[in-house]
């Protein structure tokens, strides 16, 4: 879906919907504006509900001052506009209250985006604006005195955050990106000291992003391959909503019969991602006319190197990547079911998924099923696409848990001799 081509009352109400059902911002909190090529700035009204909003809230402001719709502005017009006249090349603005950065709003700092190479890359260095009354004239100065330094993203000191773009999703995406890294390293911080990487190794990660293959045209689609491009847009979308995938990061892929594979293309929208968007991937050659995953070769590594292997996951969800940026273990050995699937989970350095990416593939074993990357992701593998899902989701929740559990006492691990009944009872390779 090209969100750019709807009109801008169905861009605002479309991610003000997925801010809201996103925990991202509250009822009568939170303003998005889109201003439009003859120069009306479309935006969202005052004290309407977020979780009902509709296009025919939506109030437009024309370039002369005029007010059109059956509500007023936000009350923060006024920093809206003030962006839209110190930096011309903005065309949409989003401000949101998510409560990982307004914690970060209230101790005046501003998370670390070089966690993880994404963070960096979509959301650019972060601003700080010094604390307005708002709806006032002098927090649109404010802001707007931060955003022609030239900075796209702004924290709000005791407020929230700011975010301006070229388009109302690119600005999603930024805040969206940075909320996720503000909960990593919120969450970080529970177990360690969260180290971030050097501006060369984010420049080093970001050169990964052209990979050429010949192109091949189908000549047909099985059953099989109908189906698993319907259920991997199923398992996709629910990633999405359990927020392990974000808008711009996550990868799936699922083996066919003939050992081709399908896998989710780059940089397409993952809440919006439909059949006719994977991409196959038949020996050397990828369909034509699509750009597969910049992960795909070593994608394709891993099937050749393990036919036990039909499905890989690349995630970065939030509470398995605060073990990624700390020195802190993931240890399996929670609970049961922790440990049937994700067994042992080794950690290899950053870079490796795509400099050493035969290496990385080698690491994988039917009693290593996952693998953690430094300040990077979680790959995960199975016998199904199934299998890698509950895999993922396992880790997820193991980590949430171990980090609960950082407030409640010691953790007692399962020992040896209960991991060897687990082996036995539920014949898990050795």
């Amino acid at each position: 879906m090209n969100i750019d081509m709807l009109h801008p009352a169905d861009q605002i109400v479309m991610i003000m919907e997925r801010i809201y059902k996103n925990g991202m911002t509250t009822t009568s909190g939170g303003n998005l504006s889109i201003k439009d090529d003859n120069g009306d700035i479309w935006i969202s009204p005052a004290a309407i509900d977020k979780g009902t909003l509709s296009r025919k809230d939506i109030v437009c402001v024309k370039a002369d001052g005029t007010i059109e719709g059956i509500h007023i502005p936000s009350s923060e017009f006024p920093f809206h506009r003030h962006l839209y006249q110190v930096r011309p090349d903005i065309k949409a603005v989003l401000h949101a209250h998510s409560p990982a950065l307004v914690a970060f709003s209230i101790v005046r700092k501003i998370p670390d985006t070089h966690l993880i190479p994404n963070v960096n890359q979509v959301c650019g260095d972060v601003g700080m604006a010094e604390y307005g009354l708002p709806g006032s004239e002098e927090l649109g100065d404010k802001i707007a005195k931060v955003f022609k330094q030239g900075y796209n993203t702004v924290i709000l000191e005791n407020h929230g955050v700011c975010v301006g773009s070229q388009s109302l999703f690119k600005a999603f995406m930024a805040f969206e990106t940075l909320d996720f890294c503000a909960r990593l390293e919120i969450e970080a911080h529970k177990i360690g000291t969260p180290k971030g990487l050097t501006q060369e190794k984010i420049d080093l990660s970001s050169k990964k992003q052209s990979i050429h293959m010949d192109e091949f045209v189908p000549l047909s689609f099985s059953s099989e391959e109908r189906y698993a491009r319907r259920e991997m847009c199923e398992f996709i979308h629910r990633a999405y909503d359990q927020q392990l995938f974000t808008s711009s990061q996550g990868t799936f892929s699922q083996r066919l019969s003939d050992n081709s594979f399908v896998i989710t293309p780059y940089s397409l929208d993952r809440k919006y991602i439909d059949v006719e968007d994977l991409v196959r991937i038949d020996g050397d050659l990828k369909e034509a006319g699509k750009t597969p995953s910049r992960s795909v070769l070593l994608h394709k590594l891993i099937y050749d190197k393990h036919p036990h292997i039909n499905s890989i996951i690349i995630a970065h969800p939030p509470h398995v990547m605060a073990f990624a940026v700390t020195e802190e273990k993931l240890d399996s050995k929670t609970i049961p079911e922790s440990y049937i699937l994700m067994r042992n989970i080794p950690r290899i350095p950053f870079g490796a998924s795509f400099m050493q990416q035969g290496m990385t593939a080698d690491v994988f074993s039917k009693t290593t099923p996952i693998i953690m990357l430094t300040n990077d992701c979680l790959i995960v593998t199975g016998s199904s696409l199934l299998n890698a899902f509950d895999r993922l989701e396992v880790a997820e929740y193991s980590a949430m848990a171990i980090l609960a559990s950082k407030d409640l006492g010691e953790i007692v691990a399962i020992d040896d001799a209960q991991i060897d009944e687990l082996e036995v009872a539920f014949k898990l390779d050795r």
